[in-house]
């Protein structure tokens, strides 16, 4: 049993605090959904976690089996278990899939032969068109096909949680089941913890969670299970913001993630 605990997590961008003390807890197996509105602090969250430079903690903590991830650059949070599928997946010119899978293995001491076939099976299982894993990462991909690449990557990379930054973000609705079937079956399969963040109710039709957690304005003002999901998609976020506007920016995307 792993556990990623985020405790009174606050955190800066650009001088402005947009996490006003978040505390979230994620066991192994469980699917926690984040959702709220543009600019409340989602992807800053994902940000945070995953270790993306230009975010300022100024306090709290986030651990990972009591291991401080803050304390880790971003490729050691990755080896110790924590895989993003980004809202915007990056383009790699000049690197394949299994260029990179081959690398993330071999960073793990994990062993490679038989690679490329799992790569394919795990590429049919969710319908990503073999014809396109030789391809440069994402390069001339749809946004469905780049969800579908990086849903591939999390499959394989078995990680102990996955966060998931608007994975339905661009897909229709057959890409969208599949990937989120996909991660739904890894919480089964390998016992990964999930933190989904997300807009809507219609990733949560497919990826069923535990726990959902409103977030807005940096703060979550309201927890419970898959029923406030529904009780969103019936009065919106307004009746947990009474009606106030929120001014937070929209943050970037991840292209920057592993920069200097």
């Amino acid at each position: 049993m792993s556990t990623l605990e985020i405790k009174g997590l606050v955190t800066s961008v650009a001088g402005k605090q947009i996490l006003n003390g978040i505390d979230l807890v994620v066991h192994s197996g469980e699917v926690h959904a984040v959702m709220g509105p543009n600019g409340a602090g989602k992807s800053t969250l994902s940000a945070v976690v995953m270790g993306k430079p230009g975010y300022v903690v100024t306090a709290g903590e986030v651990l990972l089996d009591g291991v401080d991830l803050l304390a880790l650059p971003a490729w050691q949070r990755a080896q110790a278990g924590i895989h993003l599928v980004m809202q915007y997946p990056s383009e790699v010119p000049g690197v394949s899939l299994v260029d990179m899978l081959t690398e993330a293995f071999g960073a793990r001491g994990r062993d490679t032969e038989g690679l490329p076939a799992a790569i394919d099976a795990e590429a049919e299982r969710i319908h990503f068109p073999t014809a396109l894993l030789d391809r440069s990462l994402n390069v001339d991909l749809s946004g469905g096909e780049k969800k579908r690449n990086e849903t591939v990557q999390l499959a394989l990379l078995e990680p102990k949680f996955a966060i998931l930054d608007e994975l339905d973000s661009g897909l229709d609705i057959d890409a969208l089941r599949d990937c989120a079937r996909r991660v739904e079956d890894a919480t089964n399969d390998t016992d990964m913890g999930v933190l989904a963040i997300t807009h809507y109710n219609r990733l949560l039709a497919e990826l069923h969670p535990d726990f959902v957690h409103i977030l807005v304005k940096g703060r979550i003002v309201a927890s419970g299970g898959p029923e406030l999901a529904d009780q969103l998609e019936r009065d919106g976020y307004e009746a947990f913001t009474d009606g106030a506007p929120d001014d937070a920016p929209a943050t970037s995307s991840y292209d920057d993630l592993f920069a200097v």
